[in-house]
């Protein structure tokens, strides 16, 4: 079910797909996937999470709105509205609402941490969709995600082409200017900030030569949630950059955590 719409912010329609077992009539966990892009280009069609779909999930790709088109926390807003529409029609979807995870990859894996670290905050609830419905999740799978962007250039990898404190990088495009200079309006789009111990259960998977989101920024973000006690395992692929390709160890890895953590355990309460 394609280009259904979750919300409509300043006449434009927010979008977002659907794929799911045909003949499944019991609600099933739902896996949202978010794209990455760097905040400025890609969209929901480029679904790494849709395979899943054969394995007893509903899976949702959405669409967010750009860096070009607003600045932060625009991005977190439409992610929020989207689990908030799925969860709302839960029941017409056959989805378990109790059972929600996100998935995404760079821009999207930072997305995804910080619907996991702050599902209680209202700063970053926005106003589009439906109300009174939880956008709480119940399990986090980040992909190579920037987590404090004060800190990449720091520790980058000498043989990094980009610079992040620029002006026109894509940390900067995202929040509205040098990152440097806006530090509060970049802490605010640290997932690290939310952090607390009703966090849900997190798989951190990144590259050792990753060229363009340090590894120490997952690094950060693994040792902030394990401080707080949540469940966090944080897995380190040898040689790769930004992105795996088809790994079928890291394939498997991801889906036994999403069948430890939204089909096995109890359900936990999305309202």
């Amino acid at each position: 079910m394609r280009d259904l719409e979750y919300a409509r912010v300043d006449g434009k329609s927010m979008r977002l797909d659907i794929y799911g077992p045909r003949a499944s009539k019991k609600p099933l966990p739902l896996v949202v996937w978010i794209h990455g892009g760097a905040w400025q280009n890609g969209d929901k069609r480029s679904c790494l999470a849709r395979r899943l779909a054969d394995q007893g999930y509903v899976v949702a790709s959405i669409n967010y709105r750009l860096s070009h088109e607003a600045i932060f926390p625009a991005q977190i807003y439409d992610c929020k509205a989207a689990i908030r529409w799925l969860r709302a029609n839960a029941g017409k979807y056959h989805i378990d609402p109790n059972r929600i995870g996100v998935w995404g990859a760079s821009a999207g894996g930072h997305l995804a941490a910080l619907l996991g670290t702050s599902g209680d905050v209202e700063d970053l609830e926005g106003s589009l969709g439906p109300q009174k419905v939880s956008s709480r999740v119940q399990a986090v799978c980040d992909y190579y995600g920037p987590t404090d962007l004060i800190q990449m250039d720091a520790h980058a990898p000498r043989y990094s082409r980009l610079r992040h404190d620029a002006p026109y990088s894509p940390e900067s495009r995202l929040i509205g200017g040098p990152i440097q200079q806006n530090k509060e309006k970049v802490a605010r789009a640290n997932p690290i900030r939310y952090v607390s111990k009703d966090d849900p259960p997190f798989l951190i998977v990144h590259g050792d030569r990753d060229p363009i989101v340090p590894i120490h920024q997952s690094k950060l973000l693994k040792d902030a949630l394990a401080k707080k006690g949540v469940d966090v395992s944080f897995s380190t692929i040898s040689g790769a950059g930004h992105g795996f390709g088809r790994r079928r160890n890291v394939e498997r890895m991801v889906e036994a955590f999403f069948a430890k953590h939204l089909k096995s355990a109890p359900p936990t309460s999305g309202k």
